[in-house]
């Protein structure tokens, strides 16, 4: 149970990912930026594993009372998916910004 909520949202991560690589389509594809692409894209996707484990340990459980477990069991799957999808977002977002510096257009005077 400790990497479901990763699991689930690694359809949408995957998609990210493909954009990420895809576009824009302006930006030259040298050698050096597919390998800049590829280590972003790993440094994301460890993140975003490593901040879900985290989200499951810090969740804490509500008690076990005369009804049964409270409703509040859910954010041991939310909460991590939370926090894998905002340190996903982060990396992938610190990465456009330097593939933009590096790579984008540059202007002229």
């Amino acid at each position: 149970m400790r990497y479901l909520a990763i699991l689930l949202l690694a359809p949408w991560l995957l998609i990210l990912c493909w954009g990420y690589w895809a576009y824009p389509k302006s930006l030259p594809r040298t050698s050096f930026r597919r390998v800049f692409d590829v280590v972003a894209l790993s440094l994301a996707l460890l993140a975003a594993a490593e901040c879900a484990v985290i989200g499951f340990d810090r969740v804490e459980l509500p008690t076990v009372d005369g009804f049964g477990r409270a409703s509040g069991a859910i954010w041991q799957q939310v909460l991590p998916a939370l926090y894998g999808y905002g340190a996903f977002t982060v990396v992938l977002v610190l990465a456009m910004l330097l593939r933009h510096l590096v790579w984008g257009r540059k202007r002229l005077p």
